[in-house]
């Protein structure tokens, strides 16, 4: 369901300063009734002919002018608050980038680096063309039928409620304008399509990815996102997801997962007899820098979601979202210390990620204990699937899977079992724990069933397709080569890379290798 009534509870704020700016008005207006009860000297007499201009220039209601006023200054302040956390989602891109190429080799930091940057610039076009009006236009109960290309239908915006005009309802609980709703939903569309990117690392090609990301964006992600957001047949379902642990991370996550499986592991990934080889990453303070960065951005991601500046609703699930990630961190560094041997960083860095994608569903809707106790199971959680997902050959060089897909899952599952209805009155309801039985919580588990289905079917037509048309994964030379060279024909660190020339077929002289690495890895993982 869509977020309305946590941001309609933030009207009860707004109408109490609407109603002490009437008051002040009312005082002063009194005051000046007093001063004009005073005797004064009686003025020259002044010509008849006078009276009915002043008559006709008698000011307007205050009380009206003022309750004008507060209603602008009230779409103002919001329209700042959902575009401001917009940003700080749209600088989570660099979150992702840092993260995938710290994780992966030196060889392929400019294609992961391209794909990050392109990623946003295509879901930029596929959604402003066809995926907004998908998601959020007036339709049927799977997708949306009605303002269909580049945002052309009738809109009323910022009018709310039934004031609203419009083709796109699913939006007419946010008081802001429409191209602040559009590019709000934007930011979060590019980050379900960057989430496939970790997971198809160092060996998909360029131009599949690229053509991938448009059907991502202009297809499968907005018709999920009428599902649940649209007003779609999960809405009337009584499922929720207030910022996107489903419609985005287990989106993008199931996208992912199939374009791994699809792929094949990378070369040398796994040895003859099954054994797991690790594949280290060539900066982990690059990856530690790109995580700082995405716990940063949520808090536009999930306070955001409120798409109206609501002090109580932002603050709480500022908190809760902070909690779950501490809590992600600090479970994943235990378990990894106990399974491995050494608190691993790279599972201490996914773990947080995984706290903070399991509360993204939840996090208006459960208490700060509850939020601790999601991002310990999370962050548990993480390490497991990363192992799980290594043990079956499935080669994911930066966890995409196991923080997106199967935390995302989790986090929605977790809304079924925690959510409190004090928190947000007539939406959720109480979660299993507490005392409000089974009903949210088998809603939740046919949304997270029924978007699996739909995403990893659509996501296996269009890998298909690419697969046959063009090839999707690199030829094994270029691959052992790097993709740098073969994709784009730029390296990142090209004073290191020992490679043929550019355009002369003679090889370049090698560098001398650096010191050998100190030590065994903790777990022979691909990170």
């Amino acid at each position: 369901m869509t977020r309305r009534r946590v941001a309609d509870s933030g009207r009860g704020w707004w109408g109490g300063a609407v109603a002490a700016l009437l008051v002040g008005v009312m005082l002063t207006a009194g005051g000046a009734a007093l001063a004009q009860d005073k005797p004064a000297e009686a003025p020259a007499a002044a010509p008849a002919a006078a009276a009915p201009a002043v008559a006709a220039a008698s000011p307007a209601d205050p009380l009206k002018t003022l309750e004008a006023k507060a209603t602008d200054l009230k779409v103002a302040v919001d329209t700042v608050w959902v575009l401001a956390t917009a940003f700080l989602v749209f600088f989570m891109n660099l979150g992702f980038a840092s993260v995938e190429s710290g994780f992966c080799r030196a060889k392929n930091t400019v294609t992961i680096l391209a794909k990050n940057f392109v990623v946003f610039a295509v879901s930029s076009i596929a959604f402003l063309a066809v995926g907004f009006g998908i998601m959020f236009g007036d339709g049927t109960p799977l997708f949306g039928a009605q303002g269909l290309w580049f945002l052309g239908g009738a809109d009323g915006s910022p009018a709310t409620g039934e004031a609203y005009k419009g083709v796109y309802s699913a939006l007419n609980w946010t008081g802001v304008p429409l191209w602040a709703k559009f590019f709000f939903q934007l930011v979060f569309a590019g980050t379900a399509a960057t989430i496939v990117s970790g997971a198809v690392a160092e060996r998909v090609k360029f131009g599949a990815f690229y053509l991938f990301s448009f059907a991502m964006v202009g297809l499968i992600y907005p018709v999920v996102g009428h599902w649940i957001w649209g007003g779609g047949w999960l809405a009337k379902l009584g499922f929720w997801d207030f910022a996107g642990s489903t419609v985005v991370h287990s989106v993008g996550g199931w996208a992912a997962l199939i374009g791994a499986v699809m792929l094949g592991p990378r070369l040398g990934k796994y040895g003859k007899d099954g054994r797991v080889n690790p594949i280290p990453g060539h900066s982990i303070a690059l990856g530690t820098l790109g995580v700082f960065v995405l716990w940063f951005g949520w808090f536009g991601f999930n306070p955001g979601s409120t798409m109206a500046a609501d002090p109580g609703a932002i603050a709480r699930i500022a908190v809760t979202t902070n909690t779950a990630a501490a809590g992600g961190a600090v479970a994943a560094s235990v378990v990894a210390w106990l399974l491995l041997g050494k608190p691993d960083l790279t599972m201490i860095l996914n773990g947080a990620l995984a706290g903070l994608v399991a509360i993204t569903a939840p996090c208006a809707f459960v208490s700060v204990p509850s939020s601790l106790v999601i991002g310990f199971a999370a962050g548990a959680l993480v390490v497991l699937s990363v192992l799980f997902f290594e043990r079956v050959h499935v080669d994911d060089p930066v966890g995409a899977v196991s923080v997106h897909l199967v935390c995302g899952a989790f986090g929605t599952l977790a809304l079924g079992l925690f959510a409190q209805d004090q928190f947000s009155p007539g939406t959720t309801g109480n979660g299993l724990l507490f005392g409000g039985g089974t009903q949210l919580l088998r809603a939740q588990l046919t949304g997270v069933v029924a978007v699996g289905l739909f995403v990893a079917v659509a996501a296996g037509l269009f890998w298909s397709i690419l697969s046959a048309v063009m090839g999707i994964r690199v030829p094994a030379e270029e691959e052992l080569e790097g993709l740098d060279l073969g994709e784009h024909g730029i390296s990142a660190y090209p004073e290191f890379h020992a490679a043929p020339a550019w355009g002369t077929g003679v090889a370049a002289p090698a560098v001398a290798p650096g010191p050998a690495r100190v030590g065994t890895p903790a777990v022979e993982r691909g990170r």
